[in-house]
C-alpha cells in the first residue's frame, strides 16, 4: 500500500496518520491488572494451580486450610506482576522523555518549538548539529550548499562511521528563506521497518517545481534515533511518526527460545501429572471402599444415611488436593531468579572484556543460558568475527604484472613504486579505479591530515591504499570528487552510483571528467561479477590466476575494471535509470536490471588483494570447543580458496595429509546430483579412520542441494562435523542453521554483521560480535562479546556450570514435593484412606516458600570444577551435551530418593511417638523436622564447593527453622502453641531425628562411595585431582550412548550409478588449485574418525533419555 504526505499542510497533516508520540509500554494503568492475570493464567501450570486453589475453597473437601495454598500463588502472582510492573514503569519513563523533548517545526508558515510527540506526517522539522533525528525525515534542505549532511546511525544499526545523506535534486536550488514555504507530495510504501531501504517519489509543487517526479532513497532521510554531526542545520518532512518511524515497526519482543533443559522440565512435570492422576484414582477408590466398609464399623465414624450424589468424588478431589503439591509451585519462578543470575555472572565476568574496545559481554536474553552447555554445531561468519576487520591492502596485479609477492607488501614494492613515478597509464587508471570507486567520505582536520569514514573497510583499505601510491582523494564537494596525484589536482563528478548489492556482487560509478568531459564507468567487484564482463578479446586467464593465488594465502580478492562510455549511450540509460529508480514497486530488481545493461564490454584492469588478520586466539578456541566435542561450520560469502586458506589457519580442518576435503559444486541439478553422492559415499565410508574430513559447497550448489536433495544433504550434514560454505546469503545461513535445528542438534550462531541478523536469530543460541561492522548482530543476538575468543569462556564456563546448577535446581524442586507428598500418602494409610493431611497449612506454605528455598537458591555458586580445570579438560563438556545430568533416568533416581527419605520420615516418626500419647500437631512437627533435617543434608552432599553464604543458607535454615517455629509456639491463638517448645525437651525427640538422619542419609552416602570409588566418571577424577593437587595429564576418551543415523533421516533417493568410479578425494595441497583423483577397488586412502563416531554408521551423541 502506498501513503501520499502533503508537505507542509496543517490539515491534513493531523486527520491521515498517527502523531510522534512513542509507546513502548505494554499496559496501561487500567488494564494492567486484567491483562497481566490473563497472561499469567494463559499458562498450563498456572492454570492447574488456579483450580487446585478453587478447590480448596470447597470446604467438604479440602484438607487443609486453603491459605497453603493461595499464599504460595498470590506471592508467585505478585512477585512475576511486580517484575512485569517494574519492567514497563522504566519503558514509561523513557518514553516519556522522549516524547517531551523540544523541537522546531513549521507551523502555518512560521517556525515554532514543540514537544516531540506532537510532531505530524508532513510537518517541516528543523535540525541543528548534534540535533538527535525525532521522527523519519526526507530531507529539503542543509547548511551545506551542495545539499549533503552526515549523520550518526550508531543508535539505529550500531554503526560508528558518519554516513552521508543529501536532498533530492528537486530541492537543489531552494533558497534558506523559501524552506518553511515549501510544498508537494510524497509517495511513499506503507510503513515497514526496512532500515536500508526507502523507495519514494517526492514531487514539488509551483514555483518551486513544476510537476516533476524526483526519485527518493534511503540516502535522502534522515531516520529517527540517529544524530545530525557536522552540518550546522537541516530540515525535512516528517514522513513517518511515532511507533510507525522504521524503528518504531523494529521495535518487539523476540519469540522466548526453549531451551533443552526447559523442555526436559516440561516432559518430567507431564510424567509426574500422570503419576499424580494415577495416585489419586487409586487412592480415592480405596478411600471409598473402606469408607463403605470398614467405616461404618468404626463408633467414632458418623455418615449421614443419606448422601448427595457427588459423594463418589469427595475423597478423589481430597487426594487431588493433597497431592496437588507433587508439582511444585515455584519451580518457574525459582528458575527464573537462577537464570538472572546466570546472565549477570556473564555480564560481570572480567575475563570477557574487549581490552581493546572496553566492550563487556552481555546477556540479552536471561533465560537460555544452560543451552550453552549443551551446544553441538557453532556455525560462525568469517569476516570480522573470525577475522579482525581491519583490511590492509597487501598486493595487486596490474594488466598481469604482480605486485607485492616478493616482499608481501605492494606498497613497498620497489617495481610499482617506480610504475607510479613514472607515470604508467595501467598503473595510474588502476589507482584512479580504487580511489574513485567507493562511497568513502574525506574528512580533512584543522592541521590537513585526511582521514576517511567508510561503511565497507574493503573500500577504505583501497582508498588509504591509492593515497599511500600518492592518488590522494582529498575532497567530495558534492558531487565532485577531487584527486591529488602528484600535485596534480584531478576532478570527477559523479553522474550515477550503482550500488552493491549481494546479487549483482559487484560496485560502480559513472563519473565524468571535469577536463576533457569524457564520462567513465568505473566497477570493483568479486572475480564471478567482474571477468565475465570483460570486452571481447581481453584475456582474463592472468586475472583468474592472479585470484586464485591470493585466495591461497587467505587474501580477500576484488577485481576492478573500466570502460568509457559514449554521451549518447549514457544519456538513453540514465532515462532508464532514473524511470527505474522512480518505481515504488520492485524498484530494486528493476534498478539492477538497468545497471546490467551498462555493465559490460569492461577493460579489466587488474586484481586487488587485501589481508583481514585473523583475530588473536581463534585457532586455540575453535581447537578448544573441537575437544569439547563441538562441530564447526563456517558460512562466509568470500571466494572458495580464501575461505580454505582461512580454515587451515584457524583450525577448521588440518592440513594434508591428516586432513580431508571433499568438494560439493555444480551449476546443475544433475551436477550437483553426482557430486552430493559421491561426497556422501566417500563420508560414509571414511568414518573409521583418524582423518580430519570436511565438505566444501558453494553457494550456488547449495541452493539446489536445499532445494532438490534436501534428504541427502541432510545426511551429509549429519555426517561432518566440519562444513565450509563459500558465497553463501544470508537467507542461505539462515536455512543452514535450520536444518541443523531439524535433526535435533543444539545449535549456536555468531557473527558481526547485519547480513548474519537472520542467521543468529534463527539458531538456538545467537551470539553477537560488537564489531567494526556495528553492534546490529549484537542487538539481535542473545549474547554480545567482545571477541571471538570469548566464546570458549561462554561455553565452557558460564554455559556448564548454568546447565550443571538448573538440572541439579529443577530435580531438587521435584524432590522436596514428592518427599512431603509421600508422607502425606503414607499417613492417609493410618488414617482410613481419607485424604486426611498430615501437616498444617502454615507448615505447608512455609515449607514450599521458605524452608526449602533458600538453602537450594544458593546453588547458583556451586562448582563442581574450578574454571581453570574446566579449561584444561572440555572433553568433559560431553556430559551436558549429552544431557547425562538431567534426564529420566537421573530424575528416576531423585524420585526414588524421595520415596526413600518419605518411608524413612514415616516409619521412624509413627513407630517413635504412637506409644507416646502425642498429639497429632506433635507427630506433624516431628515428620516435618526430620524432612528439613534430610535436606540440609541432601544440599549439602549435592554441593561441591562451599562458600560462606552457602554454609549460611544450608545451616542457618535449620537455625530459622527452629527459631521461627518456637515463636509461633509461642503464640497462644497458634494451632502450634507450646509443641515446639514441648517437643524440645524431649530427648525422643532429638533421637528421632538423629536415627531419621543416619537412617536417610546413611544409604545415600554409601551409593555415592561406592560410585565415587568403583564406577567414577571423569569428573570425578578431576575432582579427585583438584583436592588432591595432582595433575590430570589424560582423561581418555569420553563415549556417548549412540544414535543411530537411520533415526535422524529417512532412507535418501540418490543412488549409485553402475559405470563410476564409487569414492573420489579432492586433497588438500600448496598448490593453487586443489587436484581430484578417482580411488578404485583395492587403493589405499586415509580415514577419519572422530570422538564420536562409533561404527561404520555415523553415530552422534545422543541424550541418555
Amino acid at each position: 500500500m502506498k501513503r501520499y504526505i502533503y508537505i507542509n499542510h496543517d490539515d491534513l497533516a493531523q486527520d491521515l496518520y498517527c502523531d510522534n508520540r512513542i509507546s513502548n509500554r505494554k499496559y496501561t494503568l487500567w488494564n494492567f491488572l486484567p491483562k497481566n492475570l490473563w497472561e499469567q493464567f494463559s499458562r498450563f501450570m498456572n492454570q492447574y494451580f488456579l483450580l487446585i486453589a478453587c478447590l480448596q475453597l470447597w470446604s467438604l473437601i479440602t484438607p487443609v486450610n486453603p491459605a497453603s495454598t493461595w499464599g504460595p500463588l498470590i506471592f508467585i502472582f505478585a512477585v512475576s506482576a511486580t517484575k512485569e510492573a517494574w519492567d514497563d514503569y522504566n519503558r514509561y519513563l523513557s518514553d516519556k522523555k522522549a516524547n517531551e523533548k523540544e523541537v522546531w517545526v513549521v507551523r502555518q508558515g512560521v517556525k515554532k518549538l514543540i514537544q516531540s510527540q506532537d510532531i505530524h506526517v508532513g510537518n517541516i522539522v528543523w535540525l541543528r548539529e548534534n540535533d538527535e533525528v525525532p521522527c523519519d525525515l526526507v530531507l529539503l534542505g542543509t547548511a551545506d550548499p551542495q545539499g549533503i549532511c552526515y549523520v550518526e546511525t550508531a543508535a539505529l544499526d550500531g554503526e560508528t562511521d558518519l554516513k552521508t545523506r543529501v536532498i533530492p535534486s528537486a530541492s537543489m536550488g531552494i533558497d534558506f528563506e523559501l524552506l518553511h514555504k515549501i510544498k508537494g507530495v510524497i509517495e511513499c510504501p506503507s510503513p515497514d521497518k526496512d532500515i536500508r531501504r526507502f523507495d519514494a517519489n517526492l514531487r514539488l509543487f509551483p514555483p518551486f517545481l513544476d510537476n516533476d517526479m524526483c526519485p527518493l532513497t534511503i540516502k535522502n532521510t534522515l531516520l529517527q534515533s540517529c544524530y545530525l554531526r557536522n552540518t550546522e542545520w537541516a530540515c525535512g518532512v516528517a514522513v513517518y511518526t511515532g511507533n510507525e518511524t522504521k524503528l518504531g515497526m523494529s521495535r518487539g519482543i523476540a519469540e522466548p527460545k526453549l531451551t533443552a533443559v526447559d523442555a526436559m522440565i516440561d516432559k518430567l512435570t507431564g510424567a509426574i501429572f500422570v503419576f499424580q492422576i494415577v495416585v489419586v484414582i487409586v487412592l480415592g477408590i480405596a478411600g471409598n471402599i473402606w469408607k463403605n466398609t470398614e467405616a461404618k464399623k468404626q463408633w467414632y465414624v458418623e455418615y449421614p444415611n443419606e448422601s448427595p450424589w457427588y459423594e463418589l468424588l469427595i475423597i478423589p478431589l481430597r487426594f487431588e488436593l493433597l497431592c496437588s503439591i507433587m508439582i511444585p509451585i515455584s519451580i518457574k519462578v525459582s528458575l527464573d531468579l537462577v537464570k538472572s543470575l546466570y546472565a549477570k555472572f556473564i555480564d560481570w565476568d572480567d575475563q570477557m572484556v574487549d581490552l581493546e574496545t572496553r566492550i563487556r559481554s552481555h546477556a540479552t536474553n536471561t533465560a537460555i543460558s544452560e543451552d550453552l552447555g549443551q551446544v553441538e554445531y557453532i556455525l560462525t561468519d568469517k569476516t570480522g568475527t573470525l577475522t579482525e576487520n581491519k583490511m590492509i591492502f597487501k598486493r595487486c596485479c596490474i594488466r598481469g604484472t604482480f605486485y607485492g609477492n616478493e616482499n608481501g607488501d605492494a606498497l613497498s614494492d620497489a617495481e610499482l613504486l617506480n610504475a607510479v613515478s613514472t607515470g604508467s597509464t595501467d598503473v595510474i587508471q588502476f589507482l584512479k579505479v580504487m580511489a574513485i570507486c567507493n562511497t568513502v567520505v574525506p574528512i580533512q582536520s584543522n592541521t590537513g591530515v585526511i582521514s576517511y569514514k567508510a561503511q565497507s573497510q574493503d573500500e577504505e583499505a583501497l582508498v588509504r591504499a591509492a593515497a599511500s601510491l600518492h592518488m590522494v582523494f582529498v575532497n567530495k564537494n558534492g558531487n565532485v570528487l577531487e584527486i591529488n596525484f602528484n600535485g596534480l589536482l584531478l576532478r570527477y563528478e559523479v553522474l550515477d552510483i550503482l550500488e552493491f548489492t549481494s546479487d549483482r556482487k559487484r560496485m560502480s560509478v559513472v563519473v565524468k571528467c571535469c577536463l576533457s568531459g569524457k564520462i567513465y564507468l568505473l566497477s570493483k567487484g568479486a572475480d564471478e561479477a567482474i571477468l565475465p564482463l570483460a570486452r571481447s578479446g581481453q584475456q582474463t586467464r592472468t586475472f583468474s590466476e592472479a585470484v586464485e593465488q591470493y585466495a591461497q594465502l587467505g587474501l580477500r580478492t576484488l577485481c576492478l575494471a573500466s570502460r568509457e562510455l559514449d554521451d549518447d549511450e549514457y544519456r538513453e540509460w540514465s532515462l532508464m535509470f532514473k524511470e527505474a529508480n522512480s518505481k515504488l514497486v520492485d524498484r530494486e530488481w528493476r534498478v539492477a536490471e538497468v545497471c546490467q545493461r551498462l555493465e559490460h564490454d569492461f577493460e579489466i584492469l587488474g586484481v586487488a588483494a587485501i589481508e583481514d588478520r585473523l583475530q588473536d586466539g581463534v585457532p586455540e578456541t575453535i581447537s578448544t570447543l573441537r575437544k569439547a566435542g563441538i562441530n564447526f561450520w563456517m558460512l562466509t560469502g568470500d571466494k572458495q580458496n580464501t575461505a580454505i586458506q582461512i580454515a587451515l589457519s584457524c583450525n577448521f580442518v588440518s592440513p594434508e595429509p591428516k586432513g580431508q576435503l571433499l568438494l560439493l559444486s555444480g551449476k546443475t541439478e544433475d551436477e550437483v546430483c553426482r557430486s552430493l553422492e559421491r561426497v556422501l559415499l566417500t563420508m560414509r565410508i571414511t568414518n573409521t579412520e583418524p582423518k580430519d574430513v570436511a565438505f566444501v559447497v558453494d553457494g550456488w550448489a547449495l541452493e539446489i542441494a536445499l532445494k532438490h536433495y534436501r534428504k541427502a544433504f541432510t545426511e551429509l550434514a549429519i555426517l561432518s562435523r566440519t562444513a565450509i560454505c563459500c558465497r553463501v546469503t544470508p537467507s542461505q545461513k539462515a536455512q543452514l542453521v535450520e536444518l541443523l535445528k531439524s535433526c535435533d542438534y543444539r545449535t549456536l550462531a555468531i557473527g558481526d554483521g547485519g547480513n548474519d541478523v537472520r542467521m543468529i536469530q534463527q539458531a538456538d543460541i545467537g551470539v553477537g560480535i560488537s564489531g567494526r561492522e556495528g553492534l546490529q548482530a549484537a542487538r539481535a543476538a542473545d549474547y554480545s562479546i567482545g571477541k571471538f575468543r570469548f566464546l570458549t569462556r561462554l561455553i565452557l564456563v558460564h554455559g556448564r556450570y548454568s546447565y550443571n546448577r538448573t538440572a541439579f535446581l529443577s530435580q531438587y524442586s521435584f524432590y522436596k514435593s514428592l518427599l512431603i507428598c509421600f508422607i502425606q500418602i503414607f499417613f492417609s494409610f493410618i488414617s482410613g484412606v481419607s485424604g486426611t493431611s498430615l501437616f498444617n497449612s502454615v507448615s505447608l506454605m512455609a515449607y514450599n516458600v521458605f524452608y526449602t528455598s533458600i538453602p537450594v537458591l544458593v546453588s547458583v555458586l556451586d562448582k563442581d570444577l574450578s574454571e581453570n580445570t574446566v579449561m584444561q579438560h572440555p572433553q568433559i563438556l560431553f556430559y551436558c551435551q549429552a544431557g547425562r545430568l538431567l534426564n529420566p533416568s537421573t530424575f528416576a533416581g531423585w524420585f526414588g530418593r524421595a520415596l526413600f527419605h518419605a518411608i524413612v520420615v514415616f516409619v521412624i516418626t509413627i513407630h517413635s511417638f504412637v506409644f507416646e500419647k502425642s498429639e497429632m500437631e506433635e507427630v506433624s512437627m516431628v515428620a516435618l523436622s526430620g524432612c528439613i533435617w534430610l535436606q540440609a543434608f541432601v544440599v549439602a552432599l549435592e554441593t561441591n564447593s562451599f562458600t560462606i553464604l552457602q554454609h549460611l543458607a544450608i545451616w542457618g535454615n535449620l537455625v530459622a527453622f527452629y527459631a521461627i517455629n518456637l515463636i509461633v509456639s509461642a503464640i497462644p491463638s497458634s494451632e502450634m502453641h507450646t509443641i515446639m517448645f514441648r517437643l524440645c525437651r524431649q530427648p525422643l525427640y532429638w533421637t528421632t531425628i538423629i536415627l531419621i538422619t543416619m537412617a536417610g542419609m546413611g544409604p545415600v552416602l554409601a551409593l555415592k562411595y561406592f560410585r565415587y570409588t568403583y564406577r567414577s566418571s571423569k569428573i570425578n577424577i578431576l575432582q579427585q585431582a583438584e583436592r588432591l593437587g595432582g595433575p590430570i595429564l589424560s582423561l581418555g576418551n569420553i563415549e556417548s550412548q549412540s544414535r543411530s543415523l537411520e533415526k535422524d533421516i529417512s532412507p535418501l533417493s540418490i543412488s549409485q550409478p553402475k559405470n563410476r568410479n564409487p569414492v573420489y578425494e579432492p586433497l588438500l595441497s600448496d598448490s593453487p588449485s586443489a587436484t581430484r583423483r578417482s580411488i578404485g577397488p583395492g587403493t589405499p586412502f586415509d580415514f577419519f574418525q572422530s570422538q564420536t563416531r562409533l561404527s561404520s554408521t555415523y553415530m552422534r551423541n545422543s541424550k541418555d533419555n
